[in-house]
């Protein structure tokens, strides 16, 4: 915890005038002192700070500050200020050092009282009172099981403090207190940390934990926490070695063996005791006491029929309880009504599943299916688990995954499934939970599963639920032609659905007109004799009553490859108004033809997106217009992504060499809008690039790849940014397109950079020098040799590394791209840095970081701290190392860049090793972890190696030797020179 210096605020009356308030009729308020003794012993009177005098005489003070109002006599204070050696004049110093308070204070809040003295101050004028109130709340709230509103109320406790309590208070009485206050402190953080990990904060509590048992060697409550946070992040190997060390440092220092608790601890693990894996979620809210998600879609009201399947899937589902899991597939074609039924035999079963329901489309109908490691990281969020505790592999995140839900009952929902392999690492796999499953198709290999294949309703369901929807007074009069309608809807739900709703909004329509319409074989019978083309013939119903305006809109629209649309980017597709634009989505959210996600934005479920495509195909004249509309979305996602660009990066000339466009793209009143906009747009800028790898949109598509570049160093979204990457190299190749394909291979060997894989960027940054040379494009033959000189840096080829970097700095300089310049000067730093030529190192980071000062570049130029930061560390020059990654570390973290974030965390734990301070160097390491995006498998074990140091020098050898074997194995999987390192480090310890 990072104790903050805090004033003690003026608290109001309850009548809530302020200070200088006067209300008819009553005098002014009287103001109360406010003392502190949880830091620095001070007064204030309102806003003013009050002069407390002399060490003695805070002395005085807090010796009365410290019995709550009681009376202290003369012989009292004396001991307290003087102990068994008070000076002859004693008892006068004391009446002095009291009178001199008395003229400080306000008036009656110091009084002599029997021989002695006692301060008078009211309730809550202490800042320790205060902590003491909070934490007696705390304990309560903890007692009824609200664990969120419990942390909550230590963390402010925890808060008062500022540095050490009666801070350079003499005499003995005020060394007896402040170890006292120092003991209660350390009792709050390790009662807010229990709850922490009792509410799964696991990860983020190993860096603040290391910091504390590093501070705190033989306080085995904190090495317990440690374990035990280790143990739930996956670090087993750590966990236990936490247990190694404490027993020899025990054993070296007291002769004593580690408490029982810590040894059943460390007896659980080896055992993989699941009752160690069930934290709640992570505190998000201080209203909450759990994360427990209520995901479930709304069941409609006028659920129809379908009794036998309802009976049969409750049966299944109630049974989950205290056993293994349970598992129903429904299948069936488009639009048979399977989400229907699904999510009301869910709402049916929710008391069952106390613990919460999950539910996901899995667009197993659609173009991309969703990625079962994308679900399982929003499942895990919605269960409470921290970003950074969510593992990168689809492996890791399932493991995880069922971890969480062990000793849960949870219902999950997986609708729209594309298939069993898509499934299988989404069931919770644990007994108690159940999960519902629809597809198009039968999960025949899905094991386990009870297979349910639903079929059209019969035609007395369907015509009951025409009737619910309609209304029993119209149809009853025209049975017949309901009967017509619904036979017309070949008896599928969702079309049955959609003709009642159109019907039951037109109460000018009679139900023989809406039979009349579906007659008409042109528009409807083909559709309708067979598997999806049923509800082809259901969306013509809607799509047929659209004004022109509106079924342009709607076909154009649902071209688009992206999970939703903004009103803006559907504004550019239809080139239209955003005002114009908006009436005619809202019109068609009213046919149920598109949905609103959010205001402002739009999607189309997958059935009816395939419909409007095909209308597209069929209606859209001239046809070159669908490719025009998609031209124009992919003109928007560039000119506003190279505005977000130019926002970040003023004065870079990437965006000098982009493609030109035909939109202006959105406009944004500062940097935060800007970036809040990237991101939130990442998966539709990505699908639109991946949409738009033809010829003739090749070009801008590679361009809005660069434009969007910290989608990848970000983390959030590097994995389909590196997709998306790849596809445009490819599609490039294969159309020869070599400037796009340069451009493209730089994309890539940056992404590739940024995870630490440089035998897959090097032959990448090769091909695009190359290319770079052939196309004569300036940007890829500038960003192409630097990106080559990153790579031999981390490779330890340093001398080639320079080389490609004053190839990088001449052809930005012939470019006139002076914030390229500056990135290769530091990058070029690095190289002379690493060949011992340090003085010539700093002084081309600073020409760097002048270059970066002058255009006002403060996110790069927050690189080049970085950078100078380094070579700092390698010139021994901490205090400006510290002072350069600190404020790098800032800028990082304001602008969302976790892997920059992340590294330099790892480089100020560098810096603290080299100054001894080796609990900070574990800490530091310890946070780079947490980010979670480091810069792949490389950097990771780079940071264990430290991380390994650090925990050696405190002692904690067995730690370590774990931190060490787990780089070791990711240095030799990823064939990195650092294993021979990291080998030297194991192998005495193997010896030992």
């Amino acid at each position: 915890m990072v104790d903050v210096p805090r004033v003690p605020e003026q608290r109001r009356p309850a009548s809530g005038n302020g200070p200088e308030e006067r209300t008819e009729g009553h005098p002014p308020e009287v103001r109360t002192p406010r003392f502190s003794v949880l830091g620095p012993v001070r007064a204030w009177h309102g806003p003013d700070q009050l002069n407390t005098g002399s060490p003695q005489q805070r002395a005085l003070l807090a010796a009365l500050l410290l019995r709550d109002g009681r009376t202290a006599t003369a012989s009292e204070l004396i001991d307290a200020l003087w102990g068994d050696e008070p000076p002859s004049q004693a008892l006068a110093a004391v009446r002095t050092y009291a009178s001199r308070l008395r003229k400080v204070l306000p008036p009656g809040v110091l009084v002599s009282e029997s021989g002695g003295y006692a301060i008078q101050a009211g309730d809550g004028a202490l800042d320790l009172a205060e902590a003491e109130d909070l934490w007696t709340a705390a304990e309560k709230a903890r007692g009824v099981g609200d664990l969120c509103r419990a942390r909550s109320l230590v963390n402010e406790a925890l808060d008062l403090w500022d540095g050490e309590p009666l801070a350079n208070v003499p005499g003995p009485y005020a060394d007896t207190q402040r170890t006292r206050l120092d003991e209660w402190r350390l009792q709050l953080v390790e009662t807010r940390l229990d709850m922490d990990l009792e509410q799964g904060c696991h990860a983020e509590a190993v860096s603040e934990l290391t910091a504390l048992t590093a501070a705190h060697p033989l306080r085995e409550r904190l090495r317990e926490l440690l374990m035990l946070a280790l143990y739930r992040s996956g670090r087993q190997a750590e966990a236990l070695a936490v247990y190694a060390d404490t027993r020899r440092l025990l054993a070296d220092e007291l002769g004593v063996d580690p408490r029982p608790g810590l040894k059943e601890l460390q007896q659980r693990i080896l055992q993989a005791d699941p009752g160690l894996a069930e934290p709640s979620a992570p505190a998000q809210e201080p209203t909450s006491a759990a994360v427990r998600p209520a995901q479930l879609p709304a069941t409609v009201p006028d659920f129809t029929g379908r009794g036998s399947f309802v009976d049969e899937l409750s049966d299944i589902l109630s049974a989950a309880e205290g056993r293994v899991m349970a598992v129903s597939a429904l299948a069936g074609i488009g639009g048979v009504g399977k989400t229907t039924l699904a999510v009301h035999v869910a709402h049916a079963a929710r008391t069952h599943f106390p613990d919460g329901q999950l539910y996901v489309d899995l667009q197993g109908a659609g173009a991309r299916a969703a990625e079962p490691e994308t679900v399982l990281g929003a499942f895990l969020r919605a269960l409470g688990t921290a970003d950074a505790a969510i593992p990168d592999s689809l492996e890791e995140r399932a493991a995880l995954y069922r971890s969480v839900l062990d000793g849960r009952r949870v219902l999950v929902l997986l609708d729209n499934a594309r298939d069993a392999a898509q499934v299988r690492p989404l069931l919770p796999g644990m007994e108690g939970c159940a999960a519902l499953v629809t597809s198009r198709v039968r999960m025949v290999d899905l094991a386990g599963a009870h297979l349910v294949d639903l079929d059209v309703m019969s035609p007395e369901e369907a015509l009951l639920l025409f009737t619910r929807i309609v209304g029993e007074e119209r149809v009853t009069s025209e049975r017949e032609a309901a009967l017509d309608v619904v036979a017309a809807c070949g008896f599928l739900p969702l079309a049955i659905r959609i003709a009642a709703s159109r019907l039951a909004s037109r109460r000018t329509w009679t139900v023989s007109t809406l039979a009349a319409k579906l007659a008409d074989e042109r528009r409807r019978l083909d559709e309708l004799q067979a598997g999806d083309l049923a509800v082809k013939a259901t969306f013509e119903l809607g799509y047929g009553q659209l004004e022109p305006a509106q079924a342009r809109a709607f076909r154009l629209l649902g071209l688009a490859d992206g999970p939703d649309l903004s009103l803006a980017a559907a504004a550019a597709v239809l080139d239209l108004p955003l005002e114009e634009t908006e009436d005619l989505l809202e019109s068609l959210v009213d046919t149920s033809l598109v949905e609103s996600a959010a205001p402002g934005r739009y999607r189309y479920h997958d059935l009816v997106r395939l419909y409007a495509r095909a209308c597209a195909e069929r209606d859209e004249q001239p046809p070159t217009e669908r490719d025009a509309a998609m031209s124009r979305l992919l003109d928007f996602y560039l000119a506003s992504a190279a505005r977000v660009y130019a926002i970040e990066r003023p004065g870079d000339r990437t965006v000098d060499h982009l493609e030109t466009t035909g939109h202006a793209g959105q406009d944004f009143t500062d940097d935060t809008r800007a970036l809040d906009w990237l991101h939130s747009e990442a998966a539709c800028i990505l699908a639109c690039v991946q949409q738009s790898l033809g010829a003739r949109t090749l070009r801008r598509a590679v361009d809005l790849l660069l434009a969007s570049k910290d989608l990848a160093e970000s983390g959030a979204s590097s994995l389909r940014y590196e997709a998306a990457t790849c596809a445009a190299r490819d599609a490039a190749a294969a159309l020869g397109d070599t400037h796009a394909e340069g451009r493209a291979r730089v994309t890539l060997t940056q992404v590739l950079n940024n995870a630490g894989r440089f035998e897959k960027a090097e032959p990448e940054a090769r091909r695009a020098a190359e290319l770079g040379r052939v196309s004569g494009d300036p940007w890829t033959s500038g960003n192409a040799p630097n990106e080559q000189g990153i790579i031999a840096n981390c490779m330890h080829q340093h001398a080639a590394g320079e080389a490609f970097l004053v190839t990088a700095i001449e052809a930005f300089r012939a470019d006139g791209n002076r914030p390229g310049e500056a990135s290769a000067l530091c990058n070029r730093s690095r190289s002379l840095d690493s060949m011992g030529r340090t003085s010539a190192a700093i002084d081309l980071v600073k020409q760097g970081m002048a270059i970066y000062d002058e255009l006002g570049l403060t996110f790069r130029l927050a690189n080049a701290r970085y950078a100078l930061g380094i070579a700092l560390t390698h010139a021994k020059r901490h205090a400006e190392a510290l002072d350069q990654l600190d404020q790098a570390l800032v800028v990082f973290a304001e602008n969302r860049q976790r892997l920059w974030e992340g590294t330099t965390h790892y480089r100020i734990a560098h810096v603290h090793l080299s100054e001894r301070h080796h609990a900070l160097a574990a800490r530091h390491a310890e946070q780079a972890l947490t980010t979670g995006y480091i810069g792949g498998d490389w950097m990771r074990a780079n940071v264990l190696t430290l991380l390994g140091r650090a925990l050696d020098s405190l002692g904690q050898v067995d730690r370590a030797r774990a931190c060490w074997h787990e780089a070791l194995v990711l240095h030799t999987n990823a064939g990195s020179t650092e294993m021979d390192e990291v080998r030297e480090l194991l192998h005495p310890i193997a010896a030992a």
